[in-house]
């Protein structure tokens, strides 16, 4: 997808095999922050350069951070420069675009990493931005730092456009819940067993006083909350509320609580109208890519799950293995083995990935396990067996998620629609190896 990011991969890779005992290497690790940054300056070796370089969050700043790279590396005599960020909030990310703008080679540096290294420099747990900058320079010197993607725009937007849509959601299930356990609770608690349908809206902006709604004739009722074209299910749905409102335990209701409920409604209503073109503007970004469509022909893959795995996976080509894939995800398996027995340790997934790509995937193996036929079968034989074990299904769904996004990254790699047949034939691998 993208060939900078493609040799800024390779670099990288290099890194990591050079970097441990190199002595051309200056190892710049910078403590992020809104609006100062701390750099510290050091070699592969362990030995310090510059201690705490205070720099603002400005070109200004950027430049005096280079400069003084410039210096030291003539100063030196070192001829590469590696930078490593922890990354805080997005604050990181100006400097990070401008050093990459500029050819540096630029890292991360995980904060579990961070967290666990900061007691062993000095046998105390104490963080300050000094010691933080000092922390990462000591792990990108071990190689123990990850790489920094800084994919075209086209991906960005699909990135963008999905931490929006799941901020949007948020907000939506605030509100929606706000009415259900607020408004619903205290004024009509009977329609919450009704809650769902655009009629229930309609009842809690219009009319959410139960004794108002019993001293109304129930034609009447039905043409405030359900206007437009009347079917069976939707008459049976309004006359049932209509009957509910009767006997009602609500508590009374005021002109405030009359207005708070048309404020709630008319946000939820808008709330999802922005989210409905977000996900127009999703599907069109998501378009620009041929891998969209292979991620489609996938079963349970709709375009919500679609956009997600290729935001996620991006260029498909930098992952070596189906294993870095699942720890991006955190559908990776670890156990607690030690002083154990193998077969006695339990592995559990990481969790340690991006959790929503993992709601996404697990949605997607549970639509497939019911609705196609071949995950049918391929999930029913998983399960013979073992079918009385507790929570086996969920566990086995938890699989074949992992499955369908190793599926989705070999299909994006090689550009590729979903051939059952791979399935097929895969499962009658692992039957002859297991016989």
């Amino acid at each position: 997808m993208n060939c900078v990011d493609d040799i800024r991969l390779e670099q990288f890779l290099q890194l990591k095999k050079e970097i441990r005992g190199s002595d051309k290497h200056l190892i710049v690790g910078i403590d992020a922050a809104k609006e100062k940054h701390n750099a510290f300056f050091g070699t592969a070796r362990g030995k310090t350069l510059v201690k705490n370089l205070v720099f603002d969050n400005t070109l200004e700043g950027f430049q005096k951070l280079l400069a003084y790279v410039e210096r030291i590396k003539v100063q030196y005599s070192l001829s590469k420069v590696v930078f490593g960020i922890e990354p805080t909030a997005n604050y990181h990310k100006p400097l990070s675009e401008h050093l990459i703008k500029c050819g540096h080679l630029v890292v991360l540096v995980g904060g579990v990493a961070v967290k666990n290294n900061r007691p062993l420099l000095d046998g105390r747990w104490d963080k300050h931005d000094v010691k933080d900058a000092a922390n990462v320079a000591d792990l990108i010197s071990q190689g123990k730092c990850l790489f920094y993607e800084y994919p075209l725009m086209t991906l960005r937007n699909v990135r963008i456009l999905n931490a929006l849509k799941r901020r949007l959601k948020k907000r939506e299930h605030g509100i929606s819940v706000c009415i259900r356990n607020n408004l619903l609770a205290q004024y009509f608690p009977e329609l919450d067993r009704h809650y769902g349908p655009s009629e229930t809206l309609a009842v809690v902006r219009e009319c959410l006083d139960p004794s108002a709604i019993a001293g109304m004739e129930y034609d009447t009722f039905y043409r405030a909350v359900a206007p437009g074209r009347t079917t069976l299910a939707k008459d049976r749905r309004v006359r049932a509320i209509w009957r509910t409102a009767v006997d009602s335990i609500g508590c009374t209701m005021g002109e405030a609580s009359s207005f708070e409920a048309q404020v709630m409604v008319d946000s939820l209503k808008q709330i999802r109208l922005t989210i409905k073109s977000v996900e127009d503007k999703l599907e069109d970004a998501c378009l620009e890519f041929p891998e969209y469509t292979y991620l489609l022909s996938i079963p349970g893959f709709g375009p919500d799950v679609s956009s997600k795995v290729l935001g996620a996976i991006g260029n498909p080509h930098r992952f070596a293995n189906g294993k870095q894939v699942l720890k991006m995800a955190g559908l990776d398996l670890c156990a607690d083995r030690s002083g154990k027995k193998s077969n006695s340790a339990i592995p559990v997934i990481s969790k340690q990935g991006k959790a929503d790509l993992r709601y996404g995937l697990y949605q997607a193996a549970l639509i497939a396990s019911l609705k196609n036929k071949d995950f049918i079968a391929y999930y029913t034989n998983k399960l013979k067996g073992r079918a009385k074990e507790k929570g086996i299904g969920t566990k086995m769904r938890v699989k074949l998620a992992a499955k369908l996004l190793i599926i989705a990254w070999t299909l994006m790699k090689k550009k590729e629609f979903f051939d059952p047949k791979h399935l097929k034939q895969e499962d009658q691998d692992a039957q002859k190896k297991a016989a």
